[in-house]
C-alpha cells in the first residue's frame, strides 16, 4: 500500500486532505448503516457536510467513492490492528500470542469495513465497472491483511511449515462465519467457533 508523503501539508492541502475524509468517512458510514443501494453521493453529502461541487472534485463517480471509502476504513483498521498487535509485547508464549491473535483476526469479521467490503463485493457480482474497480483494490488490501497477519503470529509461528495452510484456513472460515452475522446478531467474542479454530491453529502450528 502507498506509504504517507512525509512533508507537512499548506494550509489549503490541509483543507483539501480534510474535506476528502470526511467524505471517505460519511460514505463508510452510509455503506454500512444503509447498503450500496443507500448509499447515494446525496446522501454521503449531506452527512459529510459539504458542497456538491467538492464532492465531484474528489470524487466523479459514486463508485469510485465508494471503493475509495472502502480502502479508507480497511487501511485505517490495519493501523489500529498493528497498534494492537505492538501491544502484546514479548512476554506471551507461542500458544498465548497464537490464541490472541485468533482472536485478533476473528475481530476483523465483525468491524465496519467488513460490511463495507461484502456490500461492495455483492453489488459488483453484477456490475462489471464496480468489479473491475474493487478487484485490484482487494487485492492490495488482502496483501496487507496477510503482511498484518504474519505480525499477529510472529516470526517463531510465520516459519513454520504448516503457517501459509492455517492462515488461509483460519481467513476463509472466519469470513464464512462472519457472513452470518448479517441475519443475526450476537456478540462474535463468544461465537462457538473461535474455540475450535484455536484448537486447529494450536494443533497444526504449535
Amino acid at each position: 500500500m502507498s506509504t504517507p508523503d512525509p512533508r507537512p501539508l499548506g494550509r489549503r492541502e490541509e483543507r483539501t486532505a480534510t474535506s476528502r475524509a470526511r467524505i471517505l468517512d460519511a460514505a463508510v458510514a452510509c455503506l454500512v448503516e444503509s447498503g450500496y443501494a443507500g448509499a447515494t453521493t446525496l446522501r454521503i453529502q449531506a452527512r459529510a457536510g459539504v458542497s456538491r461541487g467538492r464532492l465531484l472534485h474528489h470524487f466523479p463517480s459514486r463508485d469510485e467513492l465508494l471503493v475509495a471509502a472502502s480502502r479508507h476504513l480497511a487501511t485505517e483498521r490495519l493501523r489500529d490492528t498493528g497498534m494492537r498487535v505492538d501491544d502484546l509485547g514479548d512476554h506471551l508464549t507461542p500458544a498465548e500470542r497464537l490464541d490472541r491473535a485468533v482472536e485478533l483476526m476473528w475481530e476483523t469479521f465483525s468491524e465496519p469495513h467488513f460490511w463495507a467490503a461484502v456490500e461492495l463485493w455483492t453489488a459488483a457480482r453484477t456490475n462489471h465497472e464496480l468489479r473491475d474497480a474493487v478487484l485490484p483494490e482487494e487485492r492490495e488490501i488482502l496483501a496487507a491483511v496477510r503482511a498484518g497477519m504474519a505480525r499477529f503470529y510472529g516470526p517463531e509461528l510465520v516459519s513454520h511449515p504448516r503457517y501459509l495452510h492455517v492462515r488461509d484456513l483460519l481467513f476463509t472460515s472466519m469470513r464464512g462465519v462472519g457472513l452470518t452475522y448479517a441475519l443475526e446478531h450476537r456478540d462474535p467474542r463468544t461465537d462457538p467457533h473461535l474455540p475450535m479454530w484455536k484448537d486447529v491453529a494450536r494443533e497444526l502450528l504449535t
